[in-house]
């Protein structure tokens, strides 16, 4: 009895989430790589920059 109250619990809860549709999944997802690859550009570019200055200015 105690076993089933604890499990219907959140069985219950699971029915009341409201799932992204696939579009919505496909788009978040397209989103997430995008920025990925350009938050990683923005550092390689940063890490260029200093390698850069490094070898000419500082040592």
């Amino acid at each position: 009895m105690k076993t089933e109250k604890f499990l219907s619990g959140p069985l219950s809860e699971i029915k009341k989430i409201s799932w992204p549709t696939r579009k919505e999944t496909i788009n978040y997802t397209i989103t997430v790589i995008l920025v990925s690859v350009a938050v990683a550009l923005i550092l390689g570019l940063f890490d260029l920059l200093y390698m850069f200055l490094m070898e000419n200015y500082l040592i």
